[in-house]
């Protein structure tokens, strides 16, 4: 089956959309935009009742494919990037149905934004959420690590670029629950199923009501923590740390 990203709509109104780019589903710029436009279809299909986001291969999601950013010469990868995520980070969370993130293995960096942003979040018992930005000399998704964790807790995740596992997150309400991966699409289908049956319609208006009386405005934040990393890149910082973890020393960015 080719890589990417696929949507396939259910007889029960349930819409999964799968990511799937080998080895680790490091997103390319244009995976970020397709995942933005598969949602974006999925909000305006009256047959979508709910969206079921997930992953095959090792882990659910490992950010931006920072190898491809290295390797274009500019800004242009990184310009690509920021709203790439921007754009499904958004979508995630404006979709006008709701969204049930199946996470498996590992989620970092935009997988913490693509969660955090999702409605309901089921996982395997192995996985485990992280921002490790700090690493890469850049910022970004504390404003959806903030809706998995309390604050100071999120603040430590990030100084330090600590995980958590999925385990852990049950404790703090915003994983539902943790099953073995064998298991996890059906638990993803279950809950999603819970949430089908109702007419779409309420769910739709519901959808809206919960997002118009959020504290926060998640892609304002987002978008105020882009502006640092772009300052890091013109700095040249995130340049030399993206050199070393993707092994190269060209600094294209500089």
């Amino acid at each position: 089956m080719t890589s990417g990203i696929r949507s396939e709509l259910r007889d029960d109104h349930i819409r999964t959309i799968t990511m799937d780019y080998p080895p680790v589903n490091a997103l390319p710029v244009s995976g970020w935009f397709e995942l933005a436009h598969a949602l974006d279809d999925a909000s305006r299909d009256q047959s979508t009742h709910v969206v079921i986001l997930r992953a095959e291969g090792k882990g659910f999601n490992a950010g931006v494919d920072i190898k491809e950013m290295q390797n274009t010469e500019g800004f242009d990868a990184l310009i690509g990037a920021n709203k790439g995520c921007f754009a499904a980070f958004k979508a995630v969370y404006e979709c006008a149905v709701p969204v049930v993130a199946a996470v498996n293995g590992f989620c970092l960096g935009g997988g913490v934004g693509l969660v955090g942003n999702a409605d309901c979040v089921v996982a395997s018992d192995d996985a485990y959420f992280g921002v490790p930005e700090v690493k890469q000399g850049a910022l970004g998704a504390a404003t959806h690590m903030a809706r998995l964790v309390p604050q100071h807790l999120m603040r430590t995740l990030y100084f330090t670029a600590r995980t958590i596992s999925a385990t852990s997150l049950v404790q703090h309400g915003s994983v539902l629950e943790t099953v073995p991966r064998a298991e996890l699409d059906e638990a993803a289908l279950a809950i999603a199923r819970d949430i089908a049956q109702h007419d779409t319609r309420v769910i739709r208006a519901a959808k809206e009501a919960l997002n118009g009386i959020d504290p926060i405005d998640v892609n304002k934040s987002y978008r105020f923590e882009q502006g640092f990393t772009m300052e890091l890149n013109l700095a040249g910082v995130s340049d030399e740390h993206r050199d070393k973890f993707a092994g190269t020393n060209k600094g294209s960015n500089k």
